[in-house]
């Protein structure tokens, strides 16, 4: 591995860490005066349940909140790190030495996961719009809608979404194969493993696997916090790697994400939506990938794996045994359902993240 200055390299990543939380932090009244001006907040609550039935508990809890809160917080999570990249790229050839280091926009680390990160964050910007929209009452874009809305009305239909997830995460396992040459999985305590052409389907397989986990945005905070301690594990990752400009992409992100949970603490200002969650679900993955961590990722992932889990399990006991596991899916309802407050969920769930966070770190770093 090559000689890295430590010294200078976590005064980059902190540099950058602290420049995608302030330019998210102030960029943030502007987008909320917007939303809120425009009211792009859903329009109705949810009533059905994934597969089918009553939804009592979320209706108790949420109803109130889904018809007042906008949609696009994630937003900030779309545009915020490529803003960052693009803006240290571009002050790096002012021919001042100390802002050449800062930048981190390189082919091979952080091109794809923020390649990834813009085209997942744009279907979520579509799926968001489509929620918020209403239906035009005269001329032309009324008949348009009475002949289209079907398939607009309330977003894109989950089967859409992960078709378009797929997608990403076809063209991104074949760029991982062909383009950088990966056919071989790090297993903790076991080394490499030869997969080759496989290598391309287990890509796939854990977007779609990651971003079904994407089901824990619904308590205010809960998501942010979350995904601020996943990123700032596999940025740990990264740079014991010697990848920093990775590592800096990573805690751009966190940085970014704190200041989204700066104006999500209890009551939110505005929610992720999947603008946020498709751009951070899909990157994400890429990272675990180029960082060869896919392994430690149900670890550090591990309330992502539990709430996507809670409402597999719920759904295939209604379906075969016809009745409920849980009071409520995601798990994190269940909790609501059974008495605690949103709060309390929340910050256990953070202690949860950090531990299952330090533990995958361990492991990957003593693998």
């Amino acid at each position: 591995m090559a000689y890295i200055d430590f010294s200078q390299s976590f005064l980059k990543v902190a540099t950058l860490a602290t420049t995608s939380f302030l330019l998210a932090f102030f960029l943030t009244p502007f987008l909320t005066h917007i939303l809120y001006k425009h009211r792009l907040w859903r329009k109705s609550v949810r009533k059905e349940a994934l597969g089918g039935g009553e939804v009592p508990f979320f209706q108790k809890f949420h109803g109130e909140g889904e018809v007042k809160t906008p949609r696009f917080g994630g937003i900030l999570i779309w545009l915020v790190p490529p803003a960052c990249a693009l803006l240290f790229f571009v002050l790096a050839h002012t021919q001042i030495w100390w802002l050449e280091k800062l930048s981190f926009f390189s082919r091979g680390q952080t091109w794809l996961p923020l390649a990834t990160l813009l085209a997942a964050g744009a279907v979520g910007f579509l799926d968001d719009v489509m929620q918020v929209i209403s239906p035009p009452t005269k001329g032309f874009f009324k008949l348009l809608w009475d002949r289209l809305g079907k398939y607009v009305a309330g977003g894109l239909h989950l089967k859409y979404r992960f078709a378009l997830v797929a997608l990403i995460g076809l063209i991104g396992g074949y760029w991982f194969f062909t383009k950088l040459g990966w056919s071989t999985i790090h297993i903790p305590g076991n080394g490499d493993i030869f997969i080759g052409l496989l290598y391309i389907p287990l890509f796939i397989i854990v977007m779609l696997a990651t971003y079904s986990g994407g089901v824990i945005d619904g308590i205010d905070g809960l998501s942010g916090g979350t995904f601020a301690s996943i990123f700032g594990a596999y940025g740990v990752i990264a740079f014991s790697r010697g990848q920093i400009d990775l590592a800096a992409f990573c805690f751009v992100v966190a940085g970014t994400i704190l200041a989204f949970l700066w104006f999500n603490i209890p009551p939110a200002r505005f929610y992720m939506g999947e603008t946020g969650m498709m751009a951070l679900t899909a990157s994400l993955t890429v990272v675990a990938f180029l960082t060869d961590s896919v392994f430690v990722l149900p670890i550090i992932g591990i309330l992502l794996v539990a709430e996507s889990a809670s409402v597999i399990i719920q759904l295939l006991s209604k379906k075969f045994r016809k009745k409920k596991v849980f009071l409520a899916a995601p798990i994190h309802h269940h909790f609501e359902a059974k008495g605690w407050p949103p709060y309390k969920v929340t910050m256990r769930f953070w202690v949860i993240g950090v531990v299952a966070a330090i533990a995958g770190v361990a492991i990957r770093l003593l693998g």
